[in-house]
């Protein structure tokens, strides 16, 4: 039995987790969970035993000094509470860490066990896969699950991947077990700039999850990093003709794919984002910043926000040249030539 001391009972619970790793391409996923903690003041209320999940080997123990007082921060996975006010209320379980090293089930156990003592009503993981994919179009966010029902009801796709997988797909295939609704969203990085960070892409996953849960999600400073990020890759790949002939390649083959797509539906999705932040609904300021990922092309030097302030450049890669980001996925698992994503 799992005792939680300090947690107050909570409003219609929703557990939103990322692990950092194999499948968080461009730290993205991560990146949009820490957004979530830092922008709604996360209490953190667990931390799992680092002893039971990790290889400190492989994942090192950061050592610093406090007042000159040396301390040792060990890799884990956190748990912390944020509540959404508004005229809605509803409260998040945040789970933010790293993919752990063993013993994956009784991780998955201990996870759903939190999520069963709060009263969670379903489970959301955030991941972020490598795709071919350019930077100048929106980002792709995909929906899976594998309850037929939970897809059909919220317009999700069905998992039909198989393969190599990561915690994301052992978490969301403990959650069906248990009977706890569960959805992965995915976010599709370019391959040929994978190292992160990749705000463009957190962005994405937060507007694809603000859609999902139907609450409003303060964005700071994220929009203005996402415009900052696209701006830097523009200008790299200007530099490099074999680049910025590549990326107009994929440019072509995404417009041509999406071209039906282009309207009904997707716009109609816009508009009640739209309505949702005009109107001032739960989850933030009213009249919060609200970046839609179509506004991320057009005139690049436009969102520089401040040109001459030293900001770290993307780093990327030629076509064909050796592309190996921390911890990616497997070949061929979740990109946008292949089987789709892993969950």
């Amino acid at each position: 039995m799992i005792e939680l001391e300090g947690v107050p009972e909570l409003v219609d619970p929703v557990m939103v987790a990322a692990f950092e790793g194999w499948n968080d391409a461009g730290d993205a996923a991560s990146t949009a969970v820490g957004h979530l903690d830092r922008e709604w003041k996360g209490e953190v209320f667990a931390a799992l035993d680092a002893e039971d999940y990790y290889d400190f080997q492989v994942n090192r123990p950061h050592v610093w000094l406090d007042d000159g007082v040396r301390k040792v921060t060990w890799p884990t996975t956190r748990l912390s509470v944020v509540r959404i006010g508004g005229d809605k209320p509803r409260d998040l379980v945040l789970v933010r860490g790293i993919e752990p090293s063993m013993r994956w089930r009784s991780f998955c156990n201990e996870l759903l066990g939190f999520a069963h003592e709060l009263g969670v009503e379903m489970v959301v993981v955030l991941g972020a896969l490598l795709g071919d994919t350019p930077h100048t179009r929106p980002v792709p966010v995909t929906g899976i699950t594998s309850d037929a029902d939970l897809a059909r009801t919220m317009g999700l796709e069905e998992s039909r991947y198989e393969g190599p997988t990561g915690i994301v797909g052992i978490l969301q295939e403990a959650c069906t077990h248990a009977g706890v609704p569960a959805v992965s969203l995915w976010a599709a990085v370019p391959h040929y700039v994978s190292q992160p960070p990749n705000p463009k892409a957190a962005l994405a996953l937060l507007n694809r999850l603000e859609d999902l849960l139907g609450v409003r999600i303060p964005l700071g400073e994220l929009p203005e990093d996402a415009r900052a990020w696209q701006v830097g890759v523009d200008q790299l790949a200007a530099e490099d003709t074999e680049v910025a002939e590549y990326v107009q390649s994929l440019e072509e083959a995404r417009d041509t794919a999406e071209l039906p797509e282009a309207s009904g539906e997707a716009i109609a999705k816009e508009f009640e984002r739209y309505l949702r932040r005009r109107d001032g609904q739960p989850g933030g300021p009213p009249g919060g910043t609200h970046a839609s990922e179509s506004g991320l092309g057009g005139d690049a030097g436009s969102y520089l926000r401040d040109p001459g302030s030293g900001r770290s450049r993307p780093q990327w890669h030629k076509p064909g040249e050796a592309n190996e980001p921390p911890e990616p996925p497997a070949s061929g698992e979740g990109s946008e030539s292949g089987d789709g994503p892993d969950c």
